[in-house]
Order: structure tokens, then C-alpha cells, then sequence
């Protein structure tokens, strides 16, 4: 199981790889919205705001955040971490319910292009 640590790090290399993106895939990630990221085995959030092409980590929570995020993903550790190293393809594990993914319908269009 990832810790909460390894799962940190994972986020910040998803931002990394964001950032560094270009054409369709920087335009999706220039978005300006809260997010949060939910790991269910470790039972916290991570809570934040996609801004720039980054991913910002404000705080991590217990559970579930007072507020919903306009973006929320919810998955294991192990997933989010085999994810960003190229090891689970996000299509796959969305359409499987391994992750899942919730926004507004026009920000799953944009967002498309990231996944």
C-alpha cells in the first residue's frame, strides 16, 4: 500500500508532467479550478487548486474535505502511484471504476485531453 508520502510525490510529478506538456494537453491544464484527490485505502484528500498547469497540494485531510472540489478524483494509492509512473492507464481504470473522476461536463471535455 502507498503512503501517504509516496502518494504526495505522485502529485507533484502528475503537475510536473503537466507542466512540461505542450499543444492540446497544456491548454486542457491551464485551467483555473479547486481539486481535490481522494486516496480511499489511506482514508484522506488531498485538496488544492489546478492554476497554471500545476497542481498546488494545500492541505491534506482526513476523510472527506468540508467543501467539494470542482474537480475530484478518488482511488487507491497504489493506483494513483502506478498511474503516474505508467503503470495503470487512466482510461482503463476509469472505465474499470478503479479511479474515478468527477466534474462539471464541460470540464470532462477539457480534461479529456489530459487523460
Amino acid at each position: 500500500m502507498a503512503t501517504i508520502e509516496e502518494c504526495r510525490v505522485a502529485l507533484e510529478k502528475l503537475s510536473d508532467n503537466m507542466q512540461k506538456a505542450d499543444g492540446n494537453v497544456r491548454a486542457a491544464a491551464a485551467m483555473d479550478r479547486s481539486v481535490s484527490c481522494r486516496i480511499t485505502d489511506l482514508d484522506i484528500t488531498f485538496v488544492g487548486r489546478l492554476s497554471g498547469g500545476r497542481i498546488v497540494v494545500d492541505e491534506t485531510v482526513q476523510g472527506l474535505p468540508a467543501e467539494k472540489a470542482q474537480i475530484r478524483l478518488t482511488m487507491a494509492g497504489d493506483d494513483l502511484v502506478a498511474m503516474v509512473n505508467g503503470g495503470l492507464n487512466f482510461a482503463k481504470a476509469w472505465g474499470s471504476g478503479r479511479v474515478k473522476l468527477e466534474a462539471n461536463v464541460f470540464d470532462l471535455f477539457r480534461l479529456r485531453k489530459l487523460l
